[in-house]
């Protein structure tokens, strides 16, 4: 999780609406690990680069939060923190079709619990709301995380 700027935002990233898993949804830049990453910061700082363009140090990066598994893919994501003032023009990558800039408080303010109960069912869920777009599954876990560590 990259936040950046005065008034902070964060970004993510809206996946191509082709791809077989998580086609459409709103998530972190990040990926699976490969053999060539030392670890998991790797992995992370590694799609980062790759997915949008941002290249950041280690010592960006400020924190890890708790991991998260995916609820369709079981994937199991750890998340981290760079907090940054300033970003250079983003480029995203195939894997990104569009690259979202979202105002942190406000965008956190909209959480709440995800209402359908086939998520609800398997694990606790939230929803956030960005320029009529919906956040939701293990991205909005992540940001529950973080509306929990700020007591909004």
């Amino acid at each position: 999780m990259i936040i950046y700027g005065h008034m902070p935002k964060v970004i993510m990233t809206e996946k191509p609406k082709h791809l077989n898993i998580h086609a459409g949804e709103i998530a972190f830049p990040g990926g699976k690990w490969n053999q060539n990453d030392h670890d998991l910061l790797d992995t992370a700082l590694r799609e980062t680069s790759e997915e949008i363009g941002l290249s950041l140090p280690r010592q960006k990066v400020i924190g890890q939060l708790e991991d998260v598994i995916t609820l369709n893919s079981g994937f199991t994501i750890t998340p981290f923190i760079s907090v940054i003032e300033d970003i250079p023009q983003l480029h995203a990558n195939s894997e990104v079709e569009n690259i979202l800039h979202i105002p942190l408080v406000p965008f956190l303010q909209t959480l709440t619990d995800d209402t359908d109960p086939e998520h609800n069912s398997i694990q606790e869920m939230y929803t956030l709301t960005f320029q009529k777009k919906i956040i939701w599954g293990a991205s909005a876990r992540i940001l529950k995380q973080i509306v929990n560590r700020l007591k909004l």
